[in-house]
């Protein structure tokens, strides 16, 4: 039986073609949108809860702010550990870790409040920053491989996301405390319990569909004029950058110290854990609903004038927080609506400025390094928003908080007027 001779026409298989730059850029929001919906659910918990649980083990109102000042804490070193992990190895690594950090202080924080031990809660939540810490830094992924003109807007598509985890995750107060108590835990454990199986699939979504890392296909793509104009060196950054991480640092700051004390302003005026939980899940869509709006307000009439709105918003949410009755949950509501509307429009501003102004070659460091900025501030609102609040009293707090914010309206035109042109999006 002889041999068939091979056909010398016929051509060797060749491989499939590589997909375009848009397709990846669509392919990666949408894994991101799936792990920050998941991930919002956690987010919320320690906004939710954290503060209760430790003035209930605590017995002492006026360090209720601490929680959200170890959670900042702990997520300005993950934001280091983050930005350098993602710029040496790429965004799906150094993301993933902070998610299975979060969630292994997720579950430290059940334990300790089984065990009735303080210092466990405040390590469990130091870790559970990481957490937050990735899900904020998500929105750097987003925009790696969008155009500069577009950048604003693939930002606010991943911060939207949060959405739906976001709200749920205050609403799922009542019942996850139910689950906790059916398990002879504490019932504020519950949002914990949640939140740790949370962060476990968004860690696991990355991990798993997150390919081509972001980040590592957009260094190997050729650099356009306006990344060579923006930090006017392949490893300098613009003079954007300062800018950028004042908006970014005083809408944190504003947001955490109002945000932080209002169940606790609330719960003193009568009202329990379903309204609180329903006010801050109000407060949370506000935050992450708008991000689409401020993207395109962004890309369209620039950073200065939505600096100026950011500033001008917060200070609304400050007067209206200090103006409304204690009993009054439409006004405090509407106060923590705009509050989370100025926040969206301060975290989409000062992330297209901080990106717009960081070349590629140290891009994910110095944007870890803002997070920072942004964790530290967070941290000092927290724990300062307990302070004043027992010294003083929540309208005061809101007050300074709101006058404070308006602060970076003249920053924000003046660093304009000084930059070049095309030094930041103005």
């Amino acid at each position: 039986m002889g041999y068939l001779p091979l056909n010398p026409t016929r051509t060797p298989p060749t491989a499939a073609p590589a997909p375009s730059i848009s397709a990846v850029q669509k392919r990666t929001l949408t894994v991101l949108l799936v792990s920050q919906i998941l991930s919002g659910v956690g987010l919320a918990a320690g906004v939710t809860v954290a503060g209760l649980l430790a003035g209930q083990m605590l017995h002492n109102t006026s360090l209720t702010g601490l929680p959200v000042a170890l959670l900042t804490a702990g997520s300005a070193v993950a934001a280091v550990v983050i930005g350098r992990v993602s710029q040496r190895l790429g965004r799906r690594p150094g993301l993933a870790a902070g998610y299975l950090t979060g969630a292994l202080g997720g579950t430290g924080v059940v334990v300790a409040a089984a065990l009735g031990s303080p210092a466990l809660l405040f390590v469990s939540l130091f870790l559970y920053g990481a957490g937050t810490t990735s899900n904020l830094q998500a929105r750097y992924a987003g925009a790696d491989l969008a155009a500069p003109h577009q950048r604003a807007r693939a930002t606010s598509t991943v911060i939207v996301a949060t959405t739906a985890g976001g709200i749920a995750g205050p609403l799922l107060a009542t019942p996850a405390g139910h689950l906790a108590t059916a398990l002879r835990l504490p019932e504020l454990t519950g949002l914990f319990l949640l939140s740790t199986v949370a962060f476990t699939l968004a860690a696991l979504t990355l991990l798993l569909w997150l390919r081509p890392d972001p980040l590592l296909l957009a260094r190997t793509l050729p650099a356009t004029p306006a990344e060579g104009a923006a930090g006017g060196s392949p490893s300098r950054s613009g003079p954007g950058l300062i800018v950028g991480v004042a908006v970014l640092v005083l809408s944190q700051l504003v947001m955490v110290a109002v945000m932080t004390m209002t169940p606790i302003h609330m719960h003193a005026h009568g009202f329990g854990t379903a309204a609180s939980g329903l006010v801050i899940a109000l407060h949370t869509g506000s935050m992450y609903l708008p991000s689409p709006l401020a993207g395109r307000l962004v890309d369209r009439f620039g950073a200065t004038a939505m600096s100026v709105v950011t500033a001008g918003t917060l200070l609304a949410a400050g007067v209206v927080a200090a103006l409304a009755p204690g009993h009054s949950f439409t006004l405090i509501t509407l106060a923590l609506v705009l509050l989370g509307v100025g926040w969206s429009f301060g975290l989409v501003t000062g992330t297209a400025i901080v990106t717009h102004s960081t070349p590629l070659a140290t891009r994910a460091k110095v944007q870890g390094l803002a997070d920072v900025a942004i964790a530290v501030a967070g941290a000092v609102g927290g724990l300062a928003s307990g302070l004043v609040v027992a010294f003083a009293s929540y309208p005061i707090l809101a007050v300074l908080c709101g006058v404070l914010a308006f602060v970076a309206a003249p920053a924000a035109i003046v660093a304009a007027r000084k930059s070049s042109a095309r030094a930041w999006p103005t």
